[in-house]
């Protein structure tokens, strides 16, 4: 699917479920990594994660679409978009689209640095580099390797 295709599609989905049109730009955004898709309050444009449609599938993907264009037309209409408010939660019940992304953030590996007492085998798993010849095992006093 084209941003084209997207932009007709999005278009489409406006006038069946909300009833106004959309007069801006949906576009994919490769960028996005855990949410489905990105609503922009400054220029009113709508962003939308590819990996909806390739993972999840159409129906994932007209579900985050709805989503976006209830904070579309709620902003547009004076309203405040956030997803606490019983406004928004009424409209995205009433349209049927996704309250969530069906995207699970990717958890990045967060230890790097592995070291490791010589003395008594203490292991310290670090995000950084220590210098070696300032640290000390905080067991037994004795130095530490890069594993």
């Amino acid at each position: 699917m084209t941003n084209q295709d997207l932009q007709k599609l999005v278009s489409e989905i406006s006038m069946a479920s909300f009833g106004r049109p959309f007069k801006h730009q949906a576009v994919f955004n490769g960028r996005l990594q855990s949410t489905g898709g990105r609503y922009h309050l400054v220029d009113h444009h709508i962003d939308i994660n590819p990996r909806i449609l390739s993972e999840f599938g159409r129906a994932a993907l007209e579900g985050t679409i709805k989503h976006e264009l209830c904070h579309y037309h709620l902003h547009l209409a004076g309203q405040t978009g956030k997803h606490n408010t019983t406004v928004f939660k009424q409209l995205l019940r009433q349209v049927g689209g996704l309250r969530y992304s069906p995207i699970k953030p990717q958890r990045r590996q967060t230890t790097k640095y592995l070291y490791e007492c010589v003395g008594c085998g203490q292991q310290y798993p670090r995000q950084r580099r220590i210098n070696l010849a300032k640290y000390r095992c905080g067991r037994c006093h004795h130095r530490l390797v890069l594993k």
